[in-house]
């Protein structure tokens, strides 16, 4: 009764967690360039199954049962988003892999989000977040005031005023991208891994690329999560129940 109440337990933890996940998957359903992450549930292994004891249980059938659940690692899914018509020349939409290089806090950060701005400073920077963008080289491009009326960027990059080139937007793709951390504001650090310049990424010019997440299947996910979440939680109840008659009833001396 008790390992049954610890495996249900187990089992709360694991849905609150899916759903914690999941919500934060629909708060996102509309931001650019968002990517929805994924939780892997995993069996926990018993304990005696993972001390590799081979015995010594105060079972022996205890020994061959499942720990319950175990959530494994969240990753992120890379799959390319639906792309949206904007019509803005400091739009920018990554088609295929790669990430615009920003600074964010002194720190070079990554993103998928190409909504560009021209800030007082004449520096290009996020629409959302106000990041400066960097170029190929790392640097932040700056744009002349002379030329801040009548900007736009080039399906190769290339921040243009009329025919002169202002700098060429940085993008780089990671070989691993398992090793890609959320830092919150849309952006990504990289956990030990070394950015790969691109210089062919493909791009189509005002649009942008939407969320991944398809907020229906996501409802679903999430009431599903909750029935599990709910159902386990009745389990505790029962057995806790049924411990209680154990103890002070079935176990009393008469």
């Amino acid at each position: 009764m008790v390992y049954g109440i610890y495996q249900s337990a187990g089992g709360l933890l694991v849905n609150q967690y899916r759903m914690e996940v999941l919500a934060n998957n629909l708060a996102n359903a509309d931001t650019v360039g968002f990517k929805h992450d994924l939780t892997v549930v995993r069996e926990r292994r018993g304990e005696a199954a993972a001390r590799m004891a081979g015995g010594g249980v105060s079972d022996p059938r205890l020994g061959a049962m499942t720990g319950g659940s175990l959530v494994a690692p969240t990753v992120t899914s890379f799959e390319q988003g639906p792309l949206d018509v904007t019509g803005n020349p400091l739009d920018v939409a990554l088609v295929g892999d790669g990430f615009f290089r920003v600074q964010a806090d002194g720190k070079e950060r990554y993103t998928r989000d190409g909504r560009f701005a021209v800030n007082e400073s004449g520096e290009l920077v996020t629409a959302a977040g106000f990041h400066k963008v960097l170029d190929d080289s790392g640097s932040p491009i700056v744009v002349p005031a002379s030329a801040r009326e009548r900007v736009r960027i080039d399906a190769g990059g290339q921040l243009m005023s009329g025919n002169n080139s202002l700098g060429k937007l940085g993008i780089v793709d990671f070989a691993d991208k398992s090793l890609l951390r959320k830092t919150g504001g849309n952006l990504m650090e990289p956990l030990g891994a070394k950015p790969l310049t691109m210089t062919d990424a493909a791009l189509q010019t005002g649009a942008v690329e939407k969320s991944t997440v398809d907020p229906t299947q996501a409802l679903v996910s999430l009431i599903e999560v909750n029935r599990a979440y709910q159902m386990n939680a009745t389990m505790v109840g029962l057995a806790d129940a049924t411990l209680g008659r154990a103890v002070n009833d079935v176990g009393r001396i008469r």
